[in-house]
């Protein structure tokens, strides 16, 4: 072998030695990234493992809320409907007056509309209007 072959070996041994070298970093870095992107997987998954494990204690959460809304919603429909019955079942003390001086009497239950027509003959049309609805608001007549 002459001399002008062996710097053309020893060229090509120095450029794949190079090229080795250079594979080598290239791999490294490929490692370092794979490393990292393990970690970021690794972290993702405890995440999602981590929420589905808090997930039955949120819907056991909401659970227990969606029927304490319900209860309070029936509870909130039962109090108005006691405060509908609940409603004014007194006169106001003119009527009350002007029921006894006709001789009409009403202790909180339900006049007869033939008696209460035939009480108020003598009151003025304004008069029996007011007394009407007075009775109609206590729920004495309908």
């Amino acid at each position: 072998m002459n001399e002008e072959m062996v710097q053309q070996l020893m060229a090509t041994a120095e450029r794949l030695a190079n090229a080795a070298e250079s594979l080598d970093r290239v791999l490294g870095r490929l490692d370092s990234q794979q490393v990292a992107l393990s970690a970021k997987v690794d972290r993702i998954v405890a995440a999602v493992d981590e929420h589905a494990a808090i997930e039955p204690a949120d819907q056991e959460a909401t659970r227990q809320l969606q029927e304490r809304v319900a209860e309070l919603e029936k509870s909130n429909t039962d109090l108005k409907a006691q405060a509908a019955r609940m409603v004014r079942k007194t006169l106001p003390p003119m009527v009350s007056a002007i029921l006894a001086k006709n001789g009409a009497e009403a202790a909180g239950e339900k006049i007869e509309k033939g008696v209460l027509d035939k009480t108020l003959q003598s009151l003025s049309v304004e008069q029996r209007i007011a007394v009407k609805a007075e009775l109609a608001r206590a729920g004495m007549i309908e």
